[in-house]
């Protein structure tokens, strides 16, 4: 791993939800919260982020929606769950935002855009994108963070991804790289 990133409470926690969050569903969609299953590391470092962290906002490509596997309510009846689970263990998320375009669609508010980002300022104007990071398994994610002037995060897990963020490699900065999102609170110097 790099040296320590040296935060403080002014920071704001970008979080891509599938594979970082919770288990991504290979070729399929998280459609309710019997099928979302918490990744390791989660439940125990969100009270961690909650402590260290001025905001964090879930910000994810939902494209289930867009391709009618499920809609709107069902989305954030699965987040609302997700919330609760981890206030329950004493963290937080202060704001999930998901975009529903389908990726052929164009424009679209998708990862890497800004979209989500810029909504997220709206809300919380106090949010300065280069006191942020990124946390993300797939290069929409590490491109979005890093066109923004985030601190970029990498969670393995996504094999293809892997592959080709290897190609990439030079031409994408990844600050850091870590197998969990638990991994994060090791590296943050505080």
């Amino acid at each position: 791993m790099n040296n320590k990133l040296q935060i403080d409470p002014s920071w704001t926690l970008f979080l891509d939800r599938d594979g970082v969050i919770n288990r991504r569903l290979k070729n399929d969609y998280v459609k309710s919260w019997a099928e979302f299953s918490f990744l390791k590391g989660v439940l125990e470092a969100m009270p961690f982020f909650a402590e260290h962290f001025q905001k964090i906002i879930v910000v994810t490509n939902q494209q289930g929606i867009g391709k009618g596997l499920m809609d709107q309510s069902r989305l954030d009846e699965i987040h609302k769950a997700m919330q609760e689970a981890v206030v329950e263990v004493g963290g937080r998320i202060d704001l999930i935002l998901s975009c529903p375009d389908l990726s052929s669609k164009s424009p679209n508010c998708r990862k890497p855009d800004p979209a989500m980002a810029n909504q997220a300022k709206e809300q919380f104007p106090e949010i300065d994108f280069k006191r942020s990071i990124m946390v993300g398994d797939s290069i929409t994610d590490i491109q979005f963070g890093e066109n923004l002037g985030m601190k970029t995060v990498w969670v393995r897990g996504k094999e293809d991804e892997y592959h080709r963020l290897r190609a990439l490699e030079g031409k994408l900065r990844i600050d850091y790289r870590i197998n969990h999102l638990g991994q994060l609170t090791q590296i943050l110097s505080l």
